[in-house]
Protein backbone atom coordinates (compact mmCIF):
# COMPACT_ATOMS: atom_id res chain seq x y z
CA UNK A 1 0.00 0.00 0.00
CA UNK A 2 1.11 3.49 -0.78
CA UNK A 3 -0.32 5.88 1.69
CA UNK A 4 -0.30 8.87 -0.68
CA UNK A 5 -2.22 7.14 -3.32
CA UNK A 6 -6.00 7.21 -2.53
CA UNK A 7 -7.23 4.30 -4.30
CA UNK A 8 -4.45 2.06 -2.35
CA UNK A 9 -4.68 3.83 0.86
CA UNK A 10 -7.45 3.07 3.74
CA UNK A 11 -9.76 4.84 6.05
CA UNK A 12 -7.08 4.44 9.46
CA UNK A 13 -3.91 5.49 7.38
CA UNK A 14 -5.84 8.59 6.05
CA UNK A 15 -6.95 9.54 9.16
CA UNK A 16 -3.96 9.23 11.08
CA UNK A 17 -2.23 11.12 8.33
CA UNK A 18 -4.74 14.04 7.59
CA UNK A 19 -4.30 15.65 4.26
CA UNK A 20 -2.89 18.89 3.40
CA UNK A 21 -3.41 19.00 -0.41
CA UNK A 22 -4.59 16.81 -3.06
CA UNK A 23 -3.03 15.87 -6.96
CA UNK A 24 -5.97 15.38 -9.33
CA UNK A 25 -4.01 14.21 -12.78
CA UNK A 26 -5.82 14.82 -15.87
CA UNK A 27 -5.39 12.85 -18.67
CA UNK A 28 -7.59 11.76 -22.50
CA UNK A 29 -8.12 9.15 -24.38
CA UNK A 30 -6.86 9.25 -28.09
CA UNK A 31 -4.55 8.32 -30.59
CA UNK A 32 -0.95 8.76 -30.94
CA UNK A 33 0.48 8.61 -33.93
CA UNK A 34 0.99 4.73 -34.71
CA UNK A 35 3.16 3.64 -31.89
CA UNK A 36 1.95 5.66 -28.92
CA UNK A 37 -0.92 3.82 -26.68
CA UNK A 38 -3.76 5.80 -26.84
CA UNK A 39 -3.82 5.98 -23.00
CA UNK A 40 -0.48 8.33 -23.52
CA UNK A 41 -1.54 11.12 -21.81
CA UNK A 42 -3.68 9.39 -18.90
CA UNK A 43 -0.93 6.99 -18.29
CA UNK A 44 2.03 9.64 -18.12
CA UNK A 45 0.54 12.14 -15.99
CA UNK A 46 -0.45 9.53 -13.62
CA UNK A 47 3.44 8.13 -13.36
CA UNK A 48 4.48 11.87 -13.07
CA UNK A 49 1.81 12.53 -9.74
CA UNK A 50 2.85 9.45 -8.39
CA UNK A 51 6.59 10.59 -8.18
CA UNK A 52 5.90 13.56 -6.78
CA UNK A 53 3.75 12.18 -4.28
CA UNK A 54 5.49 10.27 -3.28
CA UNK A 55 8.57 12.53 -3.01
CA UNK A 56 6.34 15.35 -1.25
CA UNK A 57 5.83 12.15 1.85
CA UNK A 58 9.35 11.40 2.11
CA UNK A 59 9.53 15.13 3.12
CA UNK A 60 6.45 14.99 5.60
CA UNK A 61 3.55 16.79 3.51
CA UNK A 62 0.79 14.66 3.34
CA UNK A 63 -0.45 15.55 -0.25
CA UNK A 64 -2.80 13.10 -1.55
CA UNK A 65 -3.08 11.55 -5.20
CA UNK A 66 -6.53 10.97 -6.69
CA UNK A 67 -7.71 8.94 -9.33
CA UNK A 68 -6.81 9.92 -12.70
CA UNK A 69 -9.62 11.50 -15.04
CA UNK A 70 -8.84 9.66 -18.18
CA UNK A 71 -11.07 11.23 -20.63
CA UNK A 72 -10.58 14.78 -21.96
CA UNK A 73 -11.48 17.73 -24.86
CA UNK A 74 -10.94 16.11 -27.80
CA UNK A 75 -13.83 17.60 -29.62
CA UNK A 76 -11.23 18.08 -32.71
CA UNK A 77 -9.91 14.31 -32.83
CA UNK A 78 -13.45 12.66 -32.97
CA UNK A 79 -12.69 11.95 -37.03
CA UNK A 80 -9.94 9.42 -35.76
CA UNK A 81 -11.67 5.77 -34.26
CA UNK A 82 -12.51 5.21 -30.39
CA UNK A 83 -11.21 8.99 -29.41
CA UNK A 84 -13.41 9.73 -25.84
CA UNK A 85 -14.32 13.24 -25.70
CA UNK A 86 -14.94 15.15 -22.46
CA UNK A 87 -16.67 18.38 -23.40
CA UNK A 88 -15.23 21.51 -20.93
CA UNK A 89 -18.96 21.69 -19.29
CA UNK A 90 -18.48 18.42 -18.04
CA UNK A 91 -15.18 18.94 -17.02
CA UNK A 92 -16.40 21.81 -14.97
CA UNK A 93 -19.51 19.50 -13.59
CA UNK A 94 -16.74 16.67 -12.36
CA UNK A 95 -14.77 19.41 -11.47
CA UNK A 96 -17.56 21.00 -9.09
CA UNK A 97 -18.33 17.62 -7.62
CA UNK A 98 -14.87 16.82 -6.72
CA UNK A 99 -14.15 20.01 -5.27
CA UNK A 100 -17.15 19.59 -3.18
CA UNK A 101 -16.29 16.23 -1.83
CA UNK A 102 -12.32 17.69 -0.96
CA UNK A 103 -14.01 20.94 1.05
CA UNK A 104 -16.38 18.82 2.82
CA UNK A 105 -12.77 16.62 3.83
CA UNK A 106 -11.28 19.57 4.74
CA UNK A 107 -8.93 19.74 2.09
CA UNK A 108 -8.18 23.50 1.14
CA UNK A 109 -5.79 23.37 -1.85
CA UNK A 110 -5.97 20.94 -4.82
CA UNK A 111 -3.21 20.90 -8.21
CA UNK A 112 -4.79 19.83 -11.07
CA UNK A 113 -2.03 18.15 -12.87
CA UNK A 114 -2.88 18.08 -16.74
CA UNK A 115 -1.23 15.67 -19.25
CA UNK A 116 -3.53 16.82 -22.15
CA UNK A 117 -2.75 19.83 -24.18
CA UNK A 118 -6.25 19.83 -25.14
CA UNK A 119 -7.51 20.56 -21.34
CA UNK A 120 -7.86 24.19 -21.06
CA UNK A 121 -8.66 24.71 -16.87
CA UNK A 122 -7.93 28.60 -16.54
CA UNK A 123 -11.55 28.99 -17.49
CA UNK A 124 -12.89 26.02 -14.70
CA UNK A 125 -10.43 27.86 -12.10
CA UNK A 126 -12.71 31.00 -12.94
CA UNK A 127 -15.72 29.67 -12.39
CA UNK A 128 -14.69 27.72 -9.07
CA UNK A 129 -12.99 30.85 -8.20
CA UNK A 130 -13.49 30.95 -4.06
CA UNK A 131 -15.67 27.50 -4.00
CA UNK A 132 -13.69 26.85 -0.84
CA UNK A 133 -10.83 24.69 -2.52
CA UNK A 134 -8.23 26.54 -3.73
CA UNK A 135 -7.27 24.94 -7.65
CA UNK A 136 -4.05 25.38 -9.04
CA UNK A 137 -3.32 23.70 -12.46
CA UNK A 138 0.17 22.96 -14.17
CA UNK A 139 0.72 20.75 -17.54
CA UNK A 140 3.73 18.86 -16.37
CA UNK A 141 5.24 18.52 -19.97
CA UNK A 142 6.00 22.59 -19.87
CA UNK A 143 7.63 22.24 -16.07
CA UNK A 144 11.13 22.08 -17.70
CA UNK A 145 10.20 23.55 -21.05
CA UNK A 146 13.43 25.31 -20.53
CA UNK A 147 15.66 21.68 -20.42
CA UNK A 148 13.79 20.14 -23.50
CA UNK A 149 15.73 21.90 -26.29
CA UNK A 150 19.04 20.48 -24.34
CA UNK A 151 17.73 16.74 -24.10
CA UNK A 152 15.92 16.37 -27.37
CA UNK A 153 16.43 17.22 -31.21
CA UNK A 154 12.59 17.42 -32.48
CA UNK A 155 10.23 18.74 -30.49
CA UNK A 156 6.93 18.91 -31.87
CA UNK A 157 3.20 19.06 -30.88
CA UNK A 158 2.03 15.73 -29.89
CA UNK A 159 3.62 12.41 -30.09
CA UNK A 160 6.58 13.90 -30.77
CA UNK A 161 10.61 12.76 -29.99
CA UNK A 162 9.49 14.12 -26.55
CA UNK A 163 6.38 12.10 -25.50
CA UNK A 164 7.87 9.59 -26.95
CA UNK A 165 11.01 9.33 -25.02
CA UNK A 166 8.86 9.36 -21.84
CA UNK A 167 6.68 6.72 -22.78
CA UNK A 168 9.92 4.03 -23.66
CA UNK A 169 10.73 5.15 -20.31
CA UNK A 170 7.28 4.70 -18.51
CA UNK A 171 5.38 1.59 -20.32
CA UNK A 172 7.44 0.62 -23.28
CA UNK A 173 5.47 -2.38 -23.23
CA UNK A 174 2.55 -0.95 -24.57
CA UNK A 175 4.34 0.85 -27.71
CA UNK A 176 5.03 -0.33 -31.03
CA UNK A 177 8.32 0.21 -32.39
CA UNK A 178 9.44 3.88 -33.32
CA UNK A 179 9.67 2.84 -37.38
CA UNK A 180 5.83 1.85 -37.12
CA UNK A 181 5.33 5.87 -36.86
CA UNK A 182 4.97 8.61 -39.19
CA UNK A 183 7.25 11.69 -39.15
CA UNK A 184 4.38 13.77 -37.72
CA UNK A 185 4.62 15.90 -40.29
CA UNK A 186 1.56 19.04 -40.52
CA UNK A 187 -0.45 20.77 -43.60
CA UNK A 188 0.18 24.59 -43.46
CA UNK A 189 -2.69 26.29 -43.16
CA UNK A 190 -4.09 28.77 -46.09
CA UNK A 191 -4.02 31.41 -43.43
CA UNK A 192 -0.75 33.29 -42.79
CA UNK A 193 -2.24 34.48 -39.36
CA UNK A 194 -2.71 30.89 -37.83
CA UNK A 195 0.65 30.13 -38.84
CA UNK A 196 2.20 33.49 -37.06
CA UNK A 197 0.05 32.33 -34.15
CA UNK A 198 -2.01 35.65 -33.68
CA UNK A 199 -5.21 34.13 -34.94
CA UNK A 200 -6.21 30.80 -32.85
CA UNK A 201 -8.30 28.47 -33.78
CA UNK A 202 -9.57 24.96 -32.84
CA UNK A 203 -7.30 22.59 -35.00
CA UNK A 204 -9.34 19.78 -37.02
CA UNK A 205 -6.86 17.61 -36.33
CA UNK A 206 -7.55 14.65 -39.44
CA UNK A 207 -7.16 17.84 -41.51
CA UNK A 208 -3.67 18.86 -39.73
CA UNK A 209 -1.65 15.18 -39.52
CA UNK A 210 -1.64 12.16 -41.07
CA UNK A 211 -1.79 10.38 -38.03
CA UNK A 212 -2.54 12.44 -35.10
CA UNK A 213 1.16 13.07 -34.27
CA UNK A 214 2.86 16.26 -34.98
CA UNK A 215 6.39 16.29 -34.41
CA UNK A 216 9.58 13.75 -35.43
CA UNK A 217 9.16 11.11 -32.94
CA UNK A 218 11.77 8.80 -34.39
CA UNK A 219 15.04 10.27 -32.57
CA UNK A 220 13.33 9.16 -28.87
CA UNK A 221 15.06 7.34 -26.28
CA UNK A 222 13.89 5.83 -23.09
CA UNK A 223 17.31 7.96 -21.35
CA UNK A 224 16.11 11.11 -22.89
CA UNK A 225 12.57 10.52 -21.19
CA UNK A 226 14.27 9.38 -17.64
CA UNK A 227 16.14 13.01 -18.06
CA UNK A 228 13.20 14.90 -18.61
CA UNK A 229 10.96 12.88 -16.42
CA UNK A 230 13.61 13.16 -13.76
CA UNK A 231 13.93 16.95 -14.40
CA UNK A 232 10.37 17.33 -14.27
CA UNK A 233 9.71 15.58 -10.84
CA UNK A 234 12.94 17.53 -9.12
CA UNK A 235 11.51 20.62 -9.62
CA UNK A 236 7.53 20.19 -9.28
CA UNK A 237 7.81 18.27 -5.77
CA UNK A 238 8.88 20.95 -3.65
CA UNK A 239 6.44 23.12 -5.20
CA UNK A 240 4.01 20.61 -4.03
CA UNK A 241 5.26 20.43 -0.70
CA UNK A 242 5.31 23.98 -0.39
CA UNK A 243 1.80 23.91 -1.58
CA UNK A 244 0.87 21.60 0.79
CA UNK A 245 2.66 23.11 3.52
CA UNK A 246 1.04 26.60 3.16
CA UNK A 247 -1.79 27.85 5.36
CA UNK A 248 -4.76 29.33 3.68
CA UNK A 249 -5.25 32.38 5.65
CA UNK A 250 -6.85 35.87 4.67
CA UNK A 251 -4.35 36.87 1.97
CA UNK A 252 -3.55 33.63 0.61
CA UNK A 253 -1.86 32.44 -2.18
CA UNK A 254 -0.19 36.39 -1.30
Amino acid sequence: MRPYVLVETNLQSVRQNPPQAAILPWGATEPHNLHLPYGTDTLTTTQVAERVCQGAWQQGARVYLLPTVPFGVNTNLLAFPLVINMNPSTQLAVLKDVVASLKAAGVKKMLILNGHGGNDFNPLQRELFDCGVFIATCNWWQVCQDQASRIFENIGDHADEMESSVGLHLFPNLMAPLSQADEGKTRVSRFKALEEGWVKITRPWDKLTTNSGVGNPHKATAEKGRQYLDAVVAKLTPFVVEFARAEVDAMFPY
